[in-house]
C-alpha cells in the first residue's frame, strides 16, 4: 500500500463513542451521499454508510479515494455497475462545470421519505458507533419481554433479516443468547433484591399453581406484594421452579422458605396468600407459618398470615351453579346451534320473536365452554327470547327439545347469581395491584346475597345456595380479620362498615364479634408500636456500639429477646410530658369518615397522612399490601380451569432458563409499566 493510501486509511480499533456526525453546505461532493463525515477531536473521518469503513474525511485529502473506495465496496446495496456509473457520471459533470456542480449532485442523490429528510435536517450532531453487545442483549430482552423461543436466532428467515437489517450485526446461536438471558436474569435479581432489602415495611407474598407441558408438570410461583418508599402497591415474582410429585408439604414447605431465606426476607413477612389447590395444600402454609412464629416473625401469632384467593372461591361457586344446571344448559346451547344452522330457521325464530315481543339488543350466541363467564352471557340472552323458543318447539318438529318452564324459572335465578360473581371479579381484577381495603365491601355484599339464597322457597335453588355458602364459609372464616383491618384503615369506612354489615350477618351476636375485631387491631397496632420503639433503640444502641468501637470497647451480645415485653410495658405506661395520651389507632377512629369519591386514592392518603399518624401508617402500609387475589387479570379470572400454563415456547427448556425467563419477564414488564 502507497504512502498516500495510508494515510488516507483510518484505524478501524479508534474509539468513536464520543465522535459527531459534522454537516456542512460545503460538502457538495456526490460521495457525501454515501459517508459520514465524523471528527474526532481535530480529525476528521469518513465512514462508509455501507460497509463502516473509515477513510480520512480531511479537506485536504480530496474524495478520489472515496470514490475508488465505493467502486469496490461489496456492502453497497446498487451493486458495481450501478457505483461506476454513478461517479464516473457524477466525475464528468464536476470536471465539465464546477458551477453546476449543485445540480449535478441533486440529479443522482437518492430521495428520502420527506419525512425522514425533515427529521435529519433537524438534527445537527448525532453520536455514531455500532454495539454489538448492546444489541445482542436488546434481542435478548426482546425474547423474554415477549415471550419467542429462543430457538429463533436460528430460523433461517429471522438470521436473513438481521443481515439485510444489520450487516455488522454478528449472528448468535441458541446458547448464546440462552446466556445472554441468563444474565439479564441475574443483573434485574440484584436490582429486585436491592429494592426488598431497602423496604421501610413488611412483604407478603402469593403462591400460585402453574402447568406445564401436561396435567403432571407443575410449577410454583412465588411473588412479593410490598408498598415501596413512595407508596406504590407493587407485586415481583421472585421464583417460579417445577415442583417434585413426590414432594410431601412438609418438603415443600422447606423449599419455599429455602426461596425466602435466599432473598433474605423470611423475617419480613406479613401475609402468605394461595388457592390451597394441590400441591399446595393448607398443610403447607401452616408448616410455614408455624416455622415464622417459633422464630417470632409474624404478626398476633400469625393470625393475619395465612390467606386465601378471592377470586378462586367466587369461581368454585360459579362452576358449582353451572354444574347443577348442566343437562339445561346443553339444552340451550344445541337450540341456539340449531337456530344458527340455516337463514330460513333464522328467519323463522325471528319471526317467532316478533310475535312474542322478546327483542332484545343482543343476537344469540354460542358460549366458550372453558370461560363460565362466556356461558352466563348466553344463556343470559337466551332468557330474554326464551317465549320465541317456546314457539319453536310448538311449530318446528326438527327443534332441538327446550327447557320447561320451571327450568327456565330456575336457569333464571342461577343467572342472577352468575351476573353477582361476574361483577365481583371484575372488581377484584380491574387492577394487576389492588390494595386490600377493595375487597371487604364485595365479600360482604356475596355474604349477604347468599343468606337470602338460602331462604328461597325453591329446596333446588336452596340447596344449591347452601353448598355455596359453605365453600364461602370456609374462605371468609380464614379472612375475616385481615378483610376487616385492611376496610378500617380506609378513611371512607373505619368501623362504620364492620358496624353496619355485621349486625345483617350474625343478629345479636354480631356486638361479640365487633369487638374482637376491635381487639385484634389493638393488638396489631400495639406490636407495631414496640417495633417502631425497638427499631429506634436499635438506631441508639447502633450509635452506642459505633461510639464503643471508636474507643477500643468490643461489641458484646445483642439486647436478649426477653427484654422485648419490658419495651411493651414501657411503650404503654410511659408518656412524654405534654404530649397527648391518644394513640394514633385512637385518634384515627375518632375522626371523622373522609368523603367518598370515586377517584379516592387510599395510599396516597396514607401517604399524606404518615407524619400525622406515623405508626399507624406504618401498619397500613403492611396491611394494604396483603394479596387477597392471586389472579392478575379478568382474562384469567373466569377461566374454568384456573391455572395458568407455560407457554409452549419454553416449558421445554430446563427448568432453570424457564425460572429466569418468568422471573425476568415479570420484572420487565413491571418496569416497562412503571414508566
Amino acid at each position: 500500500m502507497c504512502r498516500r493510501q495510508k494515510k488516507l486509511t483510518i484505524n478501524n480499533e479508534l474509539d468513536l463513542s464520543d465522535a459527531v456526525i459534522v454537516k456542512s453546505g460545503r460538502l457538495k461532493s456526490v460521495v457525501w451521499n454515501d459517508f459520514d463525515r465524523v471528527r474526532k477531536g481535530e480529525t476528521y473521518i469518513a465512514i462508509c454508510r455501507h460497509c463502516k469503513k473509515r477513510l480520512s474525511g480531511s479537506s485536504a485529502s480530496g474524495t478520489s479515494h472515496l470514490r475508488n473506495h465505493l467502486i469496490r465496496c461489496r456492502r453497497r446495496s446498487n451493486g458495481s455497475n450501478g457505483v461506476a456509473q454513478y461517479f464516473v457520471r457524477g466525475k464528468k459533470k464536476e470536471l465539465a462545470n464546477e458551477r453546476r456542480k449543485d445540480e449535478d449532485v441533486l440529479s443522482v442523490v437518492n430521495v428520502r421519505d420527506e419525512h425522514e429528510k425533515e427529521e435529519l435536517d433537524d438534527v445537527n450532531v448525532v453520536s455514531v458507533g455500532f454495539d454489538q453487545r448492546r444489541c445482542r442483549f436488546d434481542l435478548a430482552r426482546m425474547i423474554i419481554l415477549h415471550g419467542y423461543p429462543l430457538s429463533m436466532v436460528e430460523d433461517v428467515g429471522f438470521r436473513m433479516f438481521i443481515g439485510n437489517l444489520q450487516p455488522l450485526f454478528e449472528l448468535v446461536a441458541f446458547e448464546r443468547v440462552e446466556s445472554d438471558c441468563m444474565e439479564i436474569y441475574a443483573k434485574e435479581k440484584h436490582k429486585i433484591f436491592e429494592a426488598l432489602d431497602k423496604l421501610p415495611g413488611k412483604i407478603s407474598i402469593s403462591v400460585d399453581v402453574w402447568s406445564g407441558s401436561d396435567d403432571f408438570d407443575e410449577f410454583l410461583c412465588l411473588a412479593a406484594h410490598y408498598i415501596d418508599e413512595a407508596w406504590e402497591l407493587k407485586k415481583r415474582v421472585l421464583n417460579f421452579f417445577m415442583v417434585d410429585p413426590s414432594h410431601t408439604g412438609e418438603m415443600l414447605a422447606e423449599v419455599i422458605m429455602t426461596c425466602l431465606m435466599e432473598w433474605d426476607i423470611d423475617r419480613k413477612l406479613f401475609s402468605m396468600a394461595s388457592s390451597h389447590s394441590p400441591p399446595f395444600g393448607e398443610n403447607v402454609a401452616n408448616k410455614i407459618r408455624d416455622r415464622l412464629s417459633q422464630n417470632k416473625f409474624l404478626y398476633c401469632y400469625g393470625q393475619l398470615f395465612d390467606v386465601s384467593c378471592g377470586v378462586n372461591v367466587i369461581n368454585q361457586m360459579a362452576q358449582d351453579s353451572l354444574q347443577t344446571c348442566c343437562d339445561i344448559i346443553n339444552m340451550i346451547r344445541e337450540s341456539i346451534r340449531y337456530v344458527q344452522s340455516s337463514e330460513s330457521i333464522q328467519d323463522r325464530f325471528n319471526q317467532w320473536i316478533v310475535e312474542t315481543e322478546a327483542e332484545s339488543e343482543r343476537n344469540l350466541c354460542i358460549d366458550d365452554p372453558t370461560r363460565w363467564d362466556s356461558t352466563c352471557t348466553m344463556l343470559e340472552i337466551a332468557l330474554e327470547q326464551k317465549s320465541a323458543f317456546s314457539l319453536m318447539n310448538e311449530h318446528d318438529p326438527d327443534s332441538v327439545l327446550c327447557p320447561s318452564d320451571l327450568g327456565w324459572e330456575r336457569l333464571g335465578t342461577i343467572v342472577e347469581f352468575l351476573k353477582v360473581f361476574v361483577e365481583v371479579i371484575n372488581a377484584f381484577t380491574k387492577s394487576s395491584c389492588l390494595p386490600a381495603n377493595m375487597y371487604f365491601p364485595e365479600v360482604c355484599d356475596v355474604h349477604l346475597r347468599l343468606i337470602e339464597w338460602t331462604k328461597n322457597p325453591d329446596d333446588f335453588i336452596s340447596s344449591l345456595a347452601v353448598n355455596m355458602r359453605k365453600k364461602f364459609d370456609d374462605f371468609w372464616e380464614k379472612n375475616y380479620l385481615v378483610l376487616a383491618i385492611a376496610t378500617i384503615l380506609d378513611p371512607r369506612f373505619k368501623m362504620k362498615l364492620v358496624e353496619y354489615y355485621y349486625p345483617l350477618f350474625y343478629g345479636t351476636s354480631a356486638s361479640e364479634l365487633i369487638e374482637d375485631i376491635s381487639e385484634c387491631i389493638k393488638a396489631l397496632y400495639d406490636e407495631h408500636s414496640v417495633g417502631s420503639l425497638l427499631a429506634s433503640s436499635d438506631q441508639a444502641l447502633g450509635w452506642q456500639n459505633h461510639q464503643h468501637r471508636s474507643n477500643g470497647v468490643a461489641h458484646g451480645k445483642e439486647p436478649d429477646d426477653r427484654l422485648m415485653e419490658f419495651d411493651r410495658y414501657i411503650n404503654n405506661t410511659t408518656t412524654t410530658p405534654g404530649q397527648d395520651s391518644k394513640s394514633d389507632l385512637e385518634k384515627y377512629l375518632e375522626e371523622p369518615l373522609f368523603p367518598r369519591n370515586s377517584d379516592f386514592d387510599i395510599l396516597n392518603w396514607w401517604k399524606v397522612h404518615t407524619p400525622k399518624y406515623p405508626i399507624l401508617s406504618m401498619m397500613a402500609r403492611n396491611v394494604l399490601a396483603v394479596p387477597m387475589s392471586n389472579v392478575s387479570s379478568s382474562e384469567n379470572a373466569f377461566e374454568t380451569c384456573q391455572r395458568r400454563r407455560v407457554s409452549e415456547t419454553w416449558r421445554s427448556l430446563r427448568p432453570s432458563t424457564v425460572q429466569a425467563l418468568m422471573c425476568a419477564q415479570d420484572w420487565i414488564q413491571s418496569e416497562l409499566e412503571s414508566t
